[in-house]
């Protein structure tokens, strides 16, 4: 295999060892990336700040609301629904649930740390759908299955360094000495 130039926006560019993938798709990855970011950082925002939308106003965490009482004490069904009822008020469920909004969200959207980001995001979007078993318009996939796969699928095609700061971030020592970090 031979390497290509880049010079046009649809070129593929190819090495001796890796294809990549071309500048438009780069581009692409990008902007589902920041996406996706952006979408778990509004859910952070609206929830610690009550906005109006899934969190009512006055009710934000920041008003002494609990932003995960509300879905896991009613909105739980099927197999699972008796756990998820265990968790509501458990000191740590909030907290972690934001912390994971926000890392999620920045990661995402700054392009870093994105190994951790899909990991994360999949058992996130993992618990969100087993917290309501079976899902209302398709008996085994809907938005949250979608959501675990395109988190992992931008990591594995570093997503970040597009766009992003996933270059710099690989660069880092800490970083370049444990890659679990990229």
């Amino acid at each position: 295999m031979t390497t290509t130039s880049h010079r046009s926006p649809g070129s593929t560019i190819t090495s001796d060892r890796h294809p990549v993938i071309t500048t438009m798709a780069g581009r692409a990855l990008a902007v589902l990336r920041i996406a996706f970011g952006l979408t778990f950082l509004w859910a952070f925002v609206d929830k610690l700040f009550g906005l109006g939308y899934a969190t009512p106003a006055g009710k934000g965490w920041i008003d002494g609301g609990d932003p995960t009482a509300g879905f896991l004490g009613k909105g739980t069904s099927g197999p699972f629904a008796d756990f998820y009822h265990s968790l509501v008020g458990d000191w740590w469920v909030t907290p972690l649930f934001m912390i994971a909004l926000a890392g999620i969200g920045l990661a995402l959207t700054l392009g870093i740390g994105m190994r951790i980001a899909a990991v994360s995001g999949t058992v996130l979007y993992l618990m969100m759908w087993t917290a309501a078993l079976p899902p209302e318009t398709n008996p085994v996939i809907d938005d949250h299955i979608l959501g675990a796969i395109t988190v992992i699928v931008l990591a594995l095609v570093a997503a970040g360094n597009v766009w992003g700061l996933g270059r710099w971030w690989s660069g880092v020592d800490a970083v370049r000495r444990y890659p679990w970090l990229r």
